[in-house]
């Protein structure tokens, strides 16, 4: 274990070389990226490498290969698919992303105006999948900044989940009795403009985790006999290096009390690239169960398919997690699309999120009967399996509260009457219960419920 600055993520971490982004595509010719990166490689190692064909570690589909071609083209195949080369060219100015996507005037300005504590950051990988005309495209509304972010609402609050009133610790988060939140890293590759922890990633790049205060977490936790589970989020912590990262949970399955550890992650869907064989020969050697946060159909590439299932094929479980997004996600046939291609890469879609109310972020919000209408178009028309649990976070620190559609539709003497799927009428004979007695009685023209498997 190294000195304190051991979880201390550098704003730009370390890639192979110095590559500038094609500005032949524009006639202004604006500043190139600039990384604090080692030099590149002696020649003759460089020539050895080249000697060999490169077989990439993880699919490059062909809409990434034309990208990296078109803006990144003295990256190789290699680079592309090291992570740490896309961490370092991550997209954080609005002159480098202008070279990639037409901006819109509100989304320039918005850019400009920017001095909250939330950065911008795209990776390159992410950065391909933006429709470069359509500022309305849905994950491209995710990760630009728009001037709507400056309008603030009543009910918004830097901290709308209350998490730092449970925080006995910087950095840990213990609201429920037996489980606690650790933030690890405040760095994610690519930043979410409605990130419920913006405030945390600091104004001027993104928060340091200190040993110091790691420690200290940790042995809250080990001195804390009811807490079983641990989930380990940040930022992203899958930002840690393997190293770190196999310290961390190595420290934590010691722990005799701890039954469950977590991952909450982004990176399978923002940065495949991740998702190495090292890595994963890490997670296997701890087996967390990582909850990956999904946005859209649009992220459900070959590149990520292939991490989702390198992760399932080394045993390891995968859940989603979605927030709920006017404009990006919040119709049926898209939030279909999404949970069943979920399906298909062996991620099981866990829970569906009302949108916090953080600071500025009103134009993501839906209401909650949104929410419910979606619900309500899953259940019965797909998978059970691909029918997530629909919370809200009860802002102030009163925890996940799920919501389902209301099936009840009253009580007939003995009969609970109960409406299915399509909106038909049930009888099940429940003499003894009191559900549906608070509803005003019909007589409803129904068939008995019969038992089905």
């Amino acid at each position: 274990m190294r000195d304190d600055a051991f979880f201390a993520e550098d704003p730009e971490p370390p890639g192979r070389g110095l590559y500038t982004l094609n500005t032949s595509i524009t006639t202004r010719h604006l500043p190139t990226p600039q990384s604090p990166l080692p030099s590149r490689p002696d020649v003759k190692a460089k020539a050895k490498a080249k000697s060999k064909p490169y077989s990439p570690r993880l699919t490059v589909s062909a809409r990434s290969n034309a990208f990296r071609q078109r803006f990144f083209p003295d990256a190789t195949l290699r680079d592309w698919n090291d992570w740490r080369w896309q961490n370092s060219h991550r997209i954080r100015s609005a002159e480098q992303l202008a070279r990639i996507i037409q901006l819109a005037p509100d989304e320039a300005a918005a850019i400009a105006r920017h001095q909250g504590p939330l950065p911008l950051a795209v990776g390159p990988y992410y950065a391909s999948l933006l429709d470069e005309h359509n500022p309305l495209q849905a994950i491209r509304r995710t990760v630009v900044p728009a001037s709507a972010e400056f309008t603030h609402t009543p009910g918004e609050d830097d901290d709308p989940l209350g998490e730092d009133g449970d925080s006995p610790i910087p950095g840990l988060v213990h609201r429920y009795p037996d489980r606690v939140l650790l933030l690890a890293t405040g760095l994610c590759s690519t930043y979410c403009r409605y990130c419920t922890r913006a405030r945390l990633v600091g104004a001027s790049g993104e928060l340091s985790i200190k040993k110091s205060n790691l420690e200290r977490a940790l042995d809250y936790i080990e001195t804390t006999p009811a807490i079983r589970d641990v989930l380990i989020s940040g930022g992203d912590p899958l930002s840690l290096d393997d190293e770190r990262l196999d310290w961390l949970l190595g420290r934590l399955r010691r722990v005799p009390h701890l039954e469950f550890l977590r991952l909450g992650t982004k990176m399978p869907a923002v940065l495949p690239q991740r998702i190495t064989p090292a890595l994963v020969k890490v997670l296997k050697k701890h087996k967390p169960w990582l909850s990956i946060h999904f946005t859209h159909p649009d992220e459900l590439t070959p590149e990520v398919a292939e991490a989702c299932n390198r992760l399932a094929d080394a045993g390891l479980p995968l859940g989603s997690q979605t927030v709920l997004l006017k404009g990006v996600n919040d119709d049926v046939p898209t939030m279909k699309t999404l949970l069943q291609g979920l399906l298909k890469i062996r991620v099981k879609p866990y829970y569906l999120y009302q949108a916090d109310p953080i600071s500025g972020s009103a134009h993501f919000r839906t209401s909650v009967d949104q929410g419910l209408a979606i619900i309500r178009g899953l259940r019965g028309h797909t998978s059970g399996y691909a029918v997530p649990t629909f919370v809200v976070d009860a802002p102030g620190g009163g925890g996940k509260i799920p919501l389902l559609p209301d099936y009840i539709a009253g009580r007939d003497g003995d009969d609970l009457l109960l409406r299915n799927y399509a909106g038909e009428i049930y009888r099940y004979t429940d003499p003894a219960g009191q559900l549906g007695r608070d509803k005003t009685e019909r007589t409803f023209h129904a068939p008995t419920v019969q038992e089905h498997l």
